[in-house]
């Protein structure tokens, strides 16, 4: 698992899936479906928003557009013009509280109203900020074919036509959608909002841009909330093929069984069992990842594994046909050329990092699978680990300028609030301790009963109060 994967598009997952996978759903909410960067900006002038109007998206938020060079070296010309929401409070006490969300893929402007409301405590002392982030919603980056097979969550692979289609319609372009280029641009904002301090509040892949934001400019950066955390990456972080995930099953299934009526089994041996005799390993794991956003509890897929393996596979089959039948987003609400474009620029692979040559990526990702043992894959297995999308994806994706990355000793500069749902098998509890011991001003609270995204989905407080109390006590 790479420290870029597994940020699925909410909006497929919760509004689409949840009409089509027979599981206990939540209520329908308007929800939220990567190094330091260095490079200055050429923009001589001072950066602007520009065409102030009401937000069609954002109620309460003003919407207006900042332009930013698609190269900020100033190499390529070409700029980019991405949706910017402030809230009209610009007299804020504590600031400015820049939201960023998810994917990478996912616009942001269409959610913060909704995330605002969710924390009125912090609503009265932030001026909430956000920015549809470049190759996102106006400026999505559109690839027909992945689009339409990438539906659920980047566990399931693309085919390699798919795959090489998307990269000849972005083209060379695709050296400016890495983690580093959203760094500078996010610069600019501060910039354009003319202050000298921003608070960051990052979800899913919005905690991994809020962190390298913080490494670069940390100066700038007055607090963090990271939510649903993962991995600023690293040389050393080897986890390009979903281990801590796969591993996270054996706690997740455990826990949530010891709280579904009738449960007095061990569901990860169910589990370990039908990725044996199936064969079918990433479908499963897509399908324990989805079904973790709709129910929490696992009650539907705890049960459906035990009677597949008691030789009645039909409800356990018919949550991965509904699986496989959910329809593909708009573009505008999340683009999987983005995602794969800066996926394969930031994350490290077997093969090292996106300017390994695709002919030598094969062998290597093949040795890599050789050296696994039993323990570092179970329940799944190492076809498993093989076959998931955001290894197969980049395997295909051609050469390209890669993401920069933190050094190995890298410790977050500024003070950080972790959040990490106790069900998220997305990103894993596991991953969170790992940033949180990186934190050296960071506390970690994990938030019970709770899947991916905890600011929209935690069916308590615990963690909005968390926030509340971090953000607003100074």
């Amino acid at each position: 698992m790479s420290p870029t994967r597994f940020r699925a598009p909410l909006i497929a997952l919760i509004v689409a899936l949840t009409t089509v996978i027979a599981l206990p759903a939540l209520p329908t909410l308007p929800v939220l479906a990567t190094a330091p960067a260095h490079a200055a900006s050429t923009t001589s002038a001072k950066p602007a928003l520009t065409d102030p109007h009401t937000c069609a998206d954002a109620p309460g938020f003003t919407c207006s557009t900042l332009t930013v060079p698609l190269d900020h070296s100033g190499k390529t010309p070409g700029e980019l013009k991405l949706q910017v929401a402030t809230g009209d409070n610009a007299d804020a006490p504590k600031g400015v509280l820049l939201l960023l969300t998810g994917g990478p893929g996912q616009p942001s402007v269409p959610f913060v109203t909704a995330l605002a409301d969710r924390l009125p405590e912090v609503a009265a002392d932030y001026r909430w900020v956000t920015i549809d982030l470049r190759g996102t919603g106006a400026n999505a980056l559109k690839c027909p074919a992945l689009q339409a097979e990438s539906v659920t969550s980047d566990v399931a692979p693309a085919t390699p036509a798919a795959i090489r289609e998307c990269s000849q319609i972005i083209g060379s372009e695709r050296a400016f959608y890495r983690t580093d280029d959203t760094i500078a641009d996010l610069e600019l904002l501060r910039r354009a909002l003319g202050v000298r301090q921003m608070t960051l509040n990052g979800l899913s892949y919005g905690s991994r841009t809020a962190a390298h934001y913080a490494f670069a400019r940390p100066a700038n950066v007055r607090k963090m909330v990271l939510d649903s955390v993962i991995p600023f990456a690293d040389p050393e972080h080897d986890d390009a093929l979903g281990l801590v995930s796969m591993r996270a099953h054996r706690r997740v299934l455990r826990e949530a069984c010891a709280q579904v009526k009738g449960c007095t089994w061990d569901p990860t041996e169910d589990l370990a069992w039908l990725v044996r005799q199936r064969g079918d390993g990433v479908r499963l794991l897509d399908l324990t990842v989805v079904a973790g956003f709709l129910d929490p509890t696992y009650s539907g897929v705890i049960h459906a594994m035990h009677k597949a393996r008691a030789g009645d596979p039909a409800d356990l089959d018919r949550m991965l046909a509904d699986l496989a039948a959910a329809q593909p987003q708009p573009y505008e609400m999340f683009s999987w050329g983005l995602q794969i474009a800066t996926h394969c620029a930031d994350a490290r692979q077997p093969w090292g990092d996106s300017s390994t040559a695709p002919h030598r990526r094969q062998a290597a990702l093949e040795r890599r699978i050789e050296r696994l043992r039993p323990h570092e894959t179970y329940p799944f297995d190492r076809a498993t680990a093989a076959g998931l999308g955001f290894v197969q994806r980049c395997l295909h994706w051609p050469a390209s300028r890669p993401g920069s990355q933190p050094p190995a000793w890298s410790r977050i500069p500024v003070p950080t609030l972790l959040l990490a749902g106790d069900r998220d098998l997305s990103t894993p509890v596991e991953w969170a301790q790992e940033v949180a011991a990186r934190a050296p001003q960071g506390k970690l609270v994990v938030v019970p009963n709770t899947p991916h995204l905890v600011q929209v989905m935690e069916p308590g407080h615990t963690g909005r109060d968390a926030i509340s109390a971090f953000l607003t006590q100074d």
